[in-house]
């Protein structure tokens, strides 16, 4: 038997990227995922893939900074496949540009998906998993920058912060209910999200796109080397499926070295 088999799972932007990736790892271990993504033909593809390979998937069309949407589409997933076991809050976007030049439509762009989309998809999800003190696992995909900060990134910085209070406060509210929850921080690892960063960052510090991969982004690793899909994905395997809430509340740095606690 798979270590998620007869789970079901709720992932956030997983129309491609690091949310993809979980997805794909997910249903090979045996969960039912729901697909959710604000681009509708991405969680499309990403849904038929797994079904085509002999998984379990439903496609969810979901803007997690919509409130409705968030509700009527986390019904439907409970309504579809039955329950709810883990939620992965993955959604996310990054705008760049030092605080005096940013816009005030930019800040709350980039809070409102990771922090206002963390919270309204907790809330959903918890209506399900308290029920009858049923359980279930919350995991929220933060960042190092949930522990250091870099230039320009000023918005994105402060949200993968709060997510780190976000997760310690449901650790403790969650508790009496059997859910716990966890925060996962990458380093960088090579997504259409990051590759975007890299001219940007490149124009905006006048240096080139080789050094901003090699002197700023990789340059505080051990090996030189991006965080993989792959490292995400098995680590939010092993924290779904950890057998008790000794990690509750934690966050779990993936980043070869850049960050250690």
């Amino acid at each position: 038997m798979t270590p998620l088999h007869g789970k079901v799972a709720l992932i956030t932007g997983a129309g491609g990227g690091l949310g993809g990736a979980i997805a794909n790892l997910f249903a090979e271990q045996g969960a039912s995922v729901a697909i959710a993504d604000i681009n509708k033909r991405a969680a499309e593809v990403v849904t038929e893939t797994i079904n085509a390979n002999g998984g379990t998937s439903m496609a969810v069309t979901m803007d997690v900074t919509d409130e409705s949407a968030v509700t009527t589409g986390t019904d439907q997933v409970v309504a579809t496949l039955g329950r709810l076991d883990i939620l992965i809050s993955n959604a996310g976007v990054q705008l760049i540009n030092p605080i005096e030049q940013l816009s005030y439509a930019d800040w709350k762009k980039v809070l409102a998906t990771h922090l206002d989309g963390a919270f309204l998809t907790t809330r959903a999800a918890l209506r399900h998993m308290y029920r009858d003190d049923q359980g279930g696992t919350v995991i929220y995909m933060g960042s190092v920058h949930s522990h250091l900060a870099s230039p320009l990134k000023a918005p994105y910085i402060t949200a993968k912060h709060g997510l780190l209070g976000l997760a310690r406060t449901l650790a403790r509210e969650g508790a009496a209910h059997q859910v716990r929850s966890h925060v996962i921080c990458p380093g960088f690892v090579n997504t259409p999200l990051v590759e975007k960063q890299i001219p940007e960052q490149a124009k905006k510090l006048g240096i080139s796109q080789k050094d901003v991969v090699s002197k700023l982004m990789l340059k505080d690793t051990i090996d030189g080397a991006f965080t993989t899909l792959e490292d995400v994905a098995q680590t939010a395997l092993y924290l779904a499926t950890f057998p008790s809430a000794a990690l509750s509340g934690q966050s779990i740095v993936v980043s070869h070295g850049w960050f250690m606690q």
